[in-house]
This record gives C-alpha cells, structure tokens and sequence, in this order.
C-alpha cells in the first residue's frame, strides 16, 4: 500500500480547514459560536441551578418513594425489594438528578427563546429559510395551554389506567406460573417512569400534527400518505418504553394513533370553516 504524497495530505488538511471556516462564518456556524459562548458565560449559573434543584428534591425523594411503593398502589402479593445495599441512594440521587436536569432544560428553554429573538445570527438563519418565529399571541399561548392539558391528561391515563392495568395483568401472568412476584426497587421505578414518559410524549400528537399543518410544513396529503408509518411508529414508541408483550404495546400505542387521526379530522374542518367563511 503506498502512503500519499505529503502535498495531498496537506491539500487536504488546508481543504479541510477552509470547509470549517466557511461552515463557522454561515449564518448556521454563528448560531453554534453564539450558543458555545453563551454556555461558556452560563455554565456556573446552569450548575448552580442544578445542584439547586438537586438539593431541593433530594429530602423529598424518600417520601415519594414510600408513596409510589405502598402496598394500596401494588397488585396483590407483590413486594418490592431492593438486592444492593446502596440501590435505595443511589435511586434517590438519580430521581434528585433528574429534577435538577428538568429545571436546568426549562431555563435554557426561556432564556434561549427570549435571547433568540434578539440574534442575529439566528434572525438571518429564519430570514434565509423564509420562516417567521412565532410571535407572543393568542395562538402560542393556546398551544402551550393545551401542551399542559395534553401533558396532564398523559399522565393521568398513565397513573389511573394503563399502569395498573398492566401490573396487574403482569403479576397475574407471573403468578399463574407459579412464580413469586418480587420487583426491584429501580425495576419498579424505571417501569412507572417510562409508562408515565411515554404517555405524557404521546399525547402531544395532536399538537404537533395541528402545528405542522397549519405551519405548512408538510401538506396534509403527504402526511395522510405517511400514515402507515406514523401508526407503526406508534408501535415503535410503545415497543421501546413498555413491557414486551401485546397488551403493552396496545395500550401505549392506540392513544397517539386515536389522537393523531382526532387531529387529522380537527384540521379538515376547522379549514373548511375557514375556506367558507
């Protein structure tokens, strides 16, 4: 095998070298020096407010913790066990972690967005892409209002129907086996949580469908054709954060395709009414 001439290794080194100093001066490499820059002069106040919210929730961990597993909330000879000395901490830190990432995201969400609208950088970048940001109106907050409902209504189903449903059909499949019904602690947990997750994401289907129509992001006809994969993707979601069985996989997946099909046929009408009128 021969080697390359050293003047092709340093064309393509300097070739290299002008690509990302032509990427950096677009109006999409400013975006990312802003953004750098901006984590730079944040990075001490973002890590202030995560151990903020760390030791804000940590105390309250072992009480929602003995909430969650209490016996009223389980099926019937179910005990919830823990099988390291330090799985009951180490689920506590991870559980205050997270709540310190949750409050974390949320400012970067608020002060980005209000940062965002005075960049040029990114002023230039929507310019470019003929897409106007959205303006604090009447239609912004209706859709963060019913981002919240969605979100609710999610973990409602998740808390009131889809997990104790599938508990019980679990531990009665279990048992019917022969088999005892111990659960580790962080099993239980991370079950509960990604039941609860994927309920509160699938609800906002309709949501993102009415916004990606009414932005014309993609026509209603292409969507329509994409049905198919949308369902399936449906699926996916369900096969990816619930139990691997049928039951699962239907509970967690008929909700996002009712609600995506609901918004299909809200959209239908609602820009009829808009044509007639």
């Amino acid at each position: 095998m021969r080697a390359k001439p050293l003047h092709n290794t340093m064309a393509e080194s300097e070739g290299l070298t002008d690509a990302v100093e032509e990427l950096l001066d677009s109006s999409g490499g400013q975006i990312l020096l802003s953004f750098r820059d901006y984590l730079r002069r944040r990075l001490k106040a973002l890590f202030a407010l995560l151990v903020v919210g760390f030791a804000v929730t940590f105390p309250l961990t072992k009480q929602f913790i003995a909430w969650l597993i209490d016996a009223e909330r389980l099926p019937d000879d179910v005990e919830i066990i823990v099988t390291t000395p330090v799985e009951f901490i180490l689920l506590q830190i991870r559980l205050s972690a997270s709540v310190g990432m949750v409050f974390v995201l949320f400012f970067l969400i608020a002060e980005g967005s209000w940062r965002a609208r005075k960049n040029q950088a990114i002023r230039q970048r929507l310019s470019e892409l003929n897409v106007r940001p959205p303006q604090p109106n009447a239609t912004l907050v209706l859709t963060i209002v019913a981002i919240l409902i969605l979100m609710a209504s999610g973990l409602y189903y998740a808390w009131n129907w889809l997990i104790p449903m599938l508990l019980e059909y679990l531990t009665t499949d279990a048992q019917n086996a022969g088999l005892s019904t111990e659960w580790r602690l962080t099993g239980y947990t991370g079950f509960v949580a990604n039941l609860a997750l994927a309920s509160a994401v699938g609800f906002q289907a309709p949501v993102v469908t009415l916004l990606v129509l009414r932005s014309e992001l993609i026509q209603r006809s292409v969507l329509t054709s994409y049905r198919r994969h949308i369902w399936f993707g449906s699926f996916l979601l369900g096969a990816i954060l619930s139990p691997p069985d049928p039951l699962s996989l239907f509970l967690v997946a008929m909700p996002v395709i009712i609600l995506f099909e609901l918004a299909l046929m809200l959209d239908r009408f609602t820009r009829s009414e808009s044509i007639q009128s």
